[in-house]
This record gives C-alpha cells, structure tokens and sequence, in this order.
C-alpha cells in the first residue's frame, strides 16, 4: 500500500518553462545586488564561503567577491545543482514572490490530486534540485493559492543527487516509509530508474515537450 506519494517539482508539477524563463532569468538579473547587499547575513556568508571552496578545490583558484558573483551566474546559465547557487537563488526567489513579482506556477492537475491522495489516507512530498526553501516559495504563493498544509515532507540534494538509488534509500528513512510504501513521480528516466533500483513505484510524467522512456507515463494527475 502506497502511504507516501513523493513527487518532483520542475516538469511534473511545475512547467519547466516557469523555471527557465521567470526563475532563472529573475535571479540572474538580481543576483549581483543581492549578493554585495547581503554579504554580511549568514546564509549569504556562507554560500560564498561554499563557492570559494568549491572553486579552489575543482579549478584551485581563489576568488574575490566579483568573480564569485560571476560564478554563480555561469552556473546559472549550466543550471549547476549546486546547494550555494540554490540557496543564493532561493533567497532572490523569495523576495520576488513576496513583492508578487511572479507567482509559482503548479499544473491544474496538481491541487485535485493532491485532494485525493490526502483523502485516501496518505501524504504527500517534494524532492526537487532546487532548495527546500525555493520549494516552499513556489507551493505557497502558487497560481493555486497555498498547497503547503497539503504537504508533509521536503526533500533537496542534500540527502543525495536524483539519479542516486542512495538518495531515494535516505528518504525513505527520513520518512518511516518502507521504499514499498512510496510512489515517486518525475519526468525525468533516470530519476526513476533511481527510485525504482530503491524499491519504489514510479511514474513518468508526460508534459509537454517531456521525452517518453520506459516507464509508465501519464500526461496529467
């Protein structure tokens, strides 16, 4: 019995072009402000500190706070998943959805969803790239209003990349879920390939412009 329904956020509950063309582009164009203008808070402080690091340990190059500035939006335009840029971009976010410069697009499918698993006696998580943060900022001031008393649990890279096996395992414990008792939703194959390898059931979601794989897809909730 599926008692966790876990799903991710960018192509299977949000369109992917929200992401690319609202998000990115708004934390590109305030990021060097907002980096010079928070540098002294500590979750800046120490994103800085784990791009630093980074570069000096892939590139053994030591950088000044300019050139850490630039960094982060070559990483941008890589869309890097690294936890300093998430965590930047996520600070941005929050102050663009605050000012309701944009609001979080989530598919209609998504709430009426949502409703039925919550009826059916299980819950419901996030495991997305993005921060645990920028996932609250999307559900909470979403094209839907909040959906965040809908959801349980949230999950980001810290407890592994989404094409590890490993990391599904680490949810499943941070949970209580046996990997049986969770059904992983993503548009991506090799997330599920992963989730799957961890004893998951899985579902391939079909969005538009999503490549079919192998797995069972459906093109809405």
């Amino acid at each position: 019995m599926i008692k966790l329904h876990l799903f991710d956020i960018e192509g299977t509950t949000t369109d992917i072009n929200f992401v690319h063309k609202v998000l990115f582009p708004y934390s590109k164009k305030h990021l060097s402000n907002f980096v010079l203008t928070h540098q002294d808070t500590p979750e800046v402080k120490n994103a800085i500190k784990d791009v630093r690091r980074t570069v000096k340990e892939e590139e053994n190059r030591s950088l000044d706070n300019d050139e850490v500035i630039a960094e982060l939006n070559d990483w941008i335009a890589q869309d890097r998943k690294h936890g300093a840029l998430k965590e930047i971009q996520g600070l941005i976010w929050d102050v663009g959805y605050k000012n309701r410069d944009f609001t979080g697009h989530i598919y209609p499918d998504v709430k009426p969803f949502f409703e039925n698993v919550l009826k059916s006696g299980a819950q419901i998580g996030i495991y997305s790239s993005g921060s645990v943060h920028a996932q609250k900022l999307i559900f909470t001031y979403s094209d839907l209003g909040d959906l965040t008393p809908m959801i349980s649990y949230y999950f980001d890279t810290k407890v592994g990349g989404k094409r590890e096996k490993e990391s599904y395992l680490n949810i499943a414990v941070a949970t209580g879920y046996e990997p049986t008792e969770i059904h992983f939703y993503s548009d991506i194959a090799q997330e599920l390939v992963a989730a799957e390898a961890a004893g998951m059931a899985v579902t391939q979601l079909l969005r538009p412009g999503t490549q079919v794989s192998q797995f069972s897809g459906i093109s809405r909730f």
